[in-house]
């Protein structure tokens, strides 16, 4: 039986070099890897500043902070993600207010914008997750975008770009379209430090708040109080930081990864496109939809949706899959199915019925650089005997 995991790491270049680098330096901590690290990032993405830290989650809480969301504000979040998303809402005393998604794009569109906004007028800022690596419809031709929406109501935009590294839209690089851009290095994404993540901007003024606030409040770099050949020892704190900062040990697997970035865009896509290709057939599936270039889609996810016509359940049918050696997971449980937000903010499934429409059958497949022919051929198989040897 073939073995294929859900998904797997590729470090076969400079990694193992860059880590000696910074082991041999003797200071393993943020420094010179991390520096650079920003500054390639922010080239990659076309944004003025990257600031690097130890998550995502870490990224969404320095930036909605930033952006001076408090206590009891309001902040727009699909239903249809991952907890971090909304849960740095909560770390500063604000409220989510969950949104149906798209289905197909699982992706929050200008028309689902519109009517939130117009339900909930006193938002005040909108997190828009770039779902599986496809970016939302930010701008368009008519300006009817959600930056534009965003914009004619005064609401700030974060995104969430955990899936999205290295996508775009319309020759735009996903990480600087709204105010702020954060961006995911977990295991499992597109390009990884093990544990890391990315906040890039435009606004000066929130660089230099979330630098400092990255870092305990403190108004100087460490590496720069540690590695000055003058007296360095004497600092302020001019704010009640965190510690977020993201040490050299991950920056330098971070400058391999990003050195292979298009590389991994490109092999995700051969998966994407076979997957396409040869499960267009299969009627109890619903592929996902690209509505941009498939070409500018970053791929780190490749959901599946389980239809009324599919002879197994979906639950079932991951079972099956993990029988097979096949790995799968499922993206996402909605946020209003978590105990949590349901008993929190008295949630109802019924007001999300694109995201139950999802929810009842979706399946992300594996998709990672190193995938071959032959699995691929295996997981297709695989599916297909799952469906023509079951029944409800």
């Amino acid at each position: 039986m073939i073995k294929i995991p859900f998904s797997k790491v590729s470090c076969s270049r400079n990694e193992l070099k860059y880590i000696t680098e910074v082991l041999d330096c003797g200071w393993l901590t943020t420094a010179s890897k991390a520096l650079k690290f920003e500054e390639l990032f922010a080239q990659k993405v076309n944004a003025k500043y990257a600031c690097a830290v130890n998550s995502c989650t870490s990224a969404l809480h320095l930036g909605l902070e930033a952006l001076g969301v408090g206590q009891g504000d309001k902040v727009f979040v699909p239903a249809m993600t991952f907890t971090a998303t909304a849960e740095v809402v909560r770390y500063l005393g604000a409220h989510p207010v969950l949104l149906d998604v798209e289905y197909g794009t699982t992706l929050i569109t200008p028309s689902i914008l519109e009517k939130a906004i117009k339900d909930n007028p006193n938002v005040k800022c909108l997190i828009i997750v770039h779902y599986g690596g496809q970016a939302a419809e930010m701008t368009n031709n008519s300006k009817t975008g959600i930056l534009n929406i965003c914009q004619k109501h005064g609401i700030k935009i974060m995104e969430d770009a955990a899936h999205a590294f290295p996508a775009s839209l319309n020759g735009r690089m996903i990480g600087n379209f709204g105010d702020i851009t954060c961006f995911s290095f977990y295991a499992n994404k597109t390009i990884t430090t093990g544990e890391g993540g990315m906040l890039t901007t435009d606004n000066e003024d929130i660089y230099k708040r979330i630098k400092i606030m990255r870092l305990h409040g403190i108004n100087r770099d460490v590496w720069d109080r540690f590695t000055s050949d003058k007296p360095s020892w004497e600092y302020d704190v001019i704010a009640p930081g965190y510690k977020y900062n993201m040490p050299d040990l991950n920056a330098a697997i971070g400058l391999a990864q990003l050195e292979q970035a298009e590389d991994f865009k490109n092999e995700r896509l051969r998966v994407a496109k076979y997957y396409f290709k040869h499960l267009a057939d299969c009627q109890w599936i619903d592929l996902p939809i690209c509505k941009t270039d498939i070409n500018e889609h970053a791929w780190h996810l490749y959901p599946i949706v389980l239809n009324h016509k599919s002879n197994v359940l979906r639950n079932i049918f991951i079972e099956k899959m993990s029988e097979a050696g096949i790995g799968t997971s499922v993206h996402y449980k909605p946020l209003y199915r978590m105990t949590y937000y349901k008993e929190t903010y008295d949630l109802n499934p019924d007001d999300f019925p694109v995201c139950e429409k999802i929810w009842n059958g979706n399946v992300s497949l594996p998709i990672f650089p190193e995938l071959t022919n032959e699995q691929l051929e295996y997981i297709r198989d695989t599916i297909i005997n799952i469906q023509n040897n079951s029944k409800i």
